[in-house]
């Protein structure tokens, strides 16, 4: 009789297959639930810098470099031309305005000045004499009207006389005729005499008046060329440093050549280039700082020249300017773009020039991982950069190269 043998329920085989099935299931699970696909890159700590991210006062600054000037500098031109007689200053010691500097000779303007006295000199003493030559005709005229009145009265006696004498037949026609043609005689020469005596005053007058114009125009001429010998005088006009003295003794001066520079002392100036860049946003009132001798001192522009040369344009700023300072020194300037607010701030680093500022590797606590996350950059000063979005106070972020990690998600720390 057979026997029913009873079938294995673990066999071999199907153990095998459902070890295998168990196995392929848990790989596809650490695929895709467990393992961590991220692109990875192990990185030594001595290698990276790491920075906490910080929020506190941030104020947009850019650092330029300002040069120091005198806030007024006075450059002597030449007002006339000469020979340098004599220097009485040299450069580099404070004047005092009406100090005399140089005196300049100049032979033409001397005989100029000579010859315009001589002839305001003439004028006035032909005015004088043509005014005591008018008197005296005045008084020669006034004589012989006198004795024509005189004259007058007697002839017009004689002829009142004579015509009752004819009409009475007691003289004959002619004695009568004589005594009235003398009559009418003196009285055309008494009226003659007086249009002379108009005519005389009248040319003597305008002789005169004529005089005393030219000896105006003489006399200014006189004056302009005194003023010109005065200009030889060179004279300090304001208090200040003489900086510069750039004649010889007998050195030829022309006309509106530059003799001396004075530099006003009682302020200063500070001019700056600045990035062409920042044209839109730096404007007349806008305020920078500057470290002197461990104090901080304040700046504000003052003009704008917005001419660009060399890929700069200029600002002239004027302000606090302690002593010490001289002219020429070059100061390092903190010009401000922004008023001074909170914010999240990061170092500035070399990961700018590979993110863009766009993201950035973030440490967890324990600093052994930093993950890429992506953030958003506002202004930046040459220190710090504020950041609008995606980072905490607290947090620690890599703020060094990011050369080799441009398609990396996670830098593991070692240590």
């Amino acid at each position: 009789m057979d026997r029913k043998i009873k079938k294995k329920t673990w066999t071999a085989k199907r153990i095998a297959t459902i070890l295998g099935s168990g196995g392929i299931l848990y790989l596809l699970l650490y695929v895709f639930v467990i393992a961590d696909n991220a692109s990875k890159l192990n990185v030594e700590l001595e290698k990276i810098s790491v920075s906490a991210v910080t929020e506190g006062p941030f104020q947009e600054y850019i650092p330029i470099e300002g040069n120091v000037q005198p806030k007024t500098t006075i450059r002597l031109d030449a007002v006339v031309g000469g020979n340098v007689q004599r220097r009485f200053l040299e450069g580099g010691v404070r004047v005092s305005k009406g100090d005399t500097i140089l005196r300049l000779e100049n032979r033409s303007l001397e005989l100029n000045y000579i010859s315009q006295r001589t002839t305001a000199n003439r004028l006035r003493n032909e005015i004088e004499n043509t005014n005591n030559q008018l008197q005296q005709s005045l008084f020669r005229t006034r004589a012989s009207v006198i004795n024509l009145d005189f004259d007058i009265d007697q002839a017009k006696d004689r002829y009142t006389r004579n015509e009752q004498l004819w009409k009475d037949k007691v003289i004959s026609e002619q004695d009568y005729l004589d005594s009235k043609r003398r009559y009418n005689r003196l009285i055309a020469s008494r009226e003659n005499t007086l249009k002379q005596m108009e005519f005389d005053s009248m040319n003597s007058v305008t002789l005169v008046n004529q005089n005393k114009q030219r000896l105006v125009t003489s006399e200014e001429s006189m004056d302009i060329v005194r003023k010109q010998l005065e200009d030889l005088w060179v004279r300090a006009p304001i208090d200040g440093l003489l900086s510069t003295v750039n004649v010889e003794i007998g050195q030829s001066i022309g006309q509106g050549n530059t003799i001396a520079q004075i530099d006003d002392l009682d302020g200063f100036k500070i001019q700056a280039n600045v990035d062409q860049h920042y044209l839109p946003r730096v404007y007349e009132g806008l305020r920078g700082t500057y470290d002197f001798a461990g104090k901080t001192y304040g700046l504000e522009i003052r003009k704008k020249f917005p001419e660009i040369n060399n890929g700069t344009f200029v600002v002239e700023m004027v302000g606090e300017v302690p002593e010490g300072v001289r002219r020429g020194q070059t100061l390092s300037i903190r010009l401000q773009l922004s008023e001074e607010k909170n914010a999240i701030q990061i170092p500035r680093g070399s990961f700018f020039q590979t993110t863009g500022g766009n993201w950035i590797f973030v440490l967890n606590e324990d600093g052994t991982e930093a993950v890429r996350r992506q953030i958003r950059i506002g202004n930046q000063t040459p220190r710090h950069y504020e950041v609008l979005e995606g980072l905490q106070p607290g947090e620690r972020v890599i703020f060094s190269s990011y050369d080799g990690y441009e398609d990396k998600d996670k830098l593991v720390i070692k240590q």
